[in-house]
Order: C-alpha cells, then structure tokens, then sequence
C-alpha cells in the first residue's frame, strides 16, 4: 500500500469522525452530514481501489485522472451550493412571513388594549 493511500485512509476515518462529533453536538444536521459522508466513503473507495479511477478515467476519456477527480468534486459542489441556497431562500421566506404575522398579531394585541382603557 502506498503511502498516499494510508494518509487518504486516515484523513478520510478523521473526517467521518469529525462529521459524527459535528452531529452528536447538534451542530451539522443529519440530512447535511449525508452529503459529507457520500463523498467521503467515494474517496475512501477510490483510495483502496486505485485501478478504479483508472478505470472510470479510460470510460469517461478524460486524458488525465486527476482532472476527472476535480471536475466531479467541482460539480458536486456547485450542485450543493444550490440546494444550500434554495434552503436559505425558504428560511427567508419563513422569516418574513413569521415577521408579518408577529406584527399583525402585535398590532391586534394594542388595539385590545386601547379597547380595555
């Protein structure tokens, strides 16, 4: 085994590790972490079975591996950028919306008030 191969190995157990210590403290949701982890086992695949990315390389005729790696990482990337964003145009939403509401309910809460006097 190469020694590349066993640093690969060791930084990706650390970060499953990480990831896991991130959930048990309640600071990366679940549904989060399951993007994290996908890619991390993907490495981890890919840096036991070094053939692999050979292979995938010769399939898909990328001429150098190293770029297939980037270009995948790249798009996997811009992909949950965008989920990420559609989230937090949901939040926003929800905070505007929760907003109004509090501010109807604030200004029915005085007219009772005044109402009472």
């Amino acid at each position: 085994m190469l020694r590349i191969q066993i640093i690969t190995i060791i930084a990706n157990i650390l970060f499953i590790l990480y990831i896991s210590r991130l959930i048990v403290k309640g600071k990366l949701r679940e549904e989060y972490a399951i993007v994290w982890i996908i890619c991390t086992v993907f490495l981890m695949v890919f840096s036991f079975w070094t053939d692999g990315l050979e292979l995938l390389r010769k399939v898909t005729g990328v001429v150098v591996a190293a770029n297939l790696v980037f270009t995948g990482f790249i798009f996997a990337i811009l992909i949950y950028l965008l989920h990420l964003s559609v989230v937090a145009s949901k939040l926003y939403n929800d905070n505007k919306k929760l907003g109004q509401e509090i501010a109807l309910l604030k200004e029915e809460f005085n007219k009772h008030l005044e109402s009472k006097k």
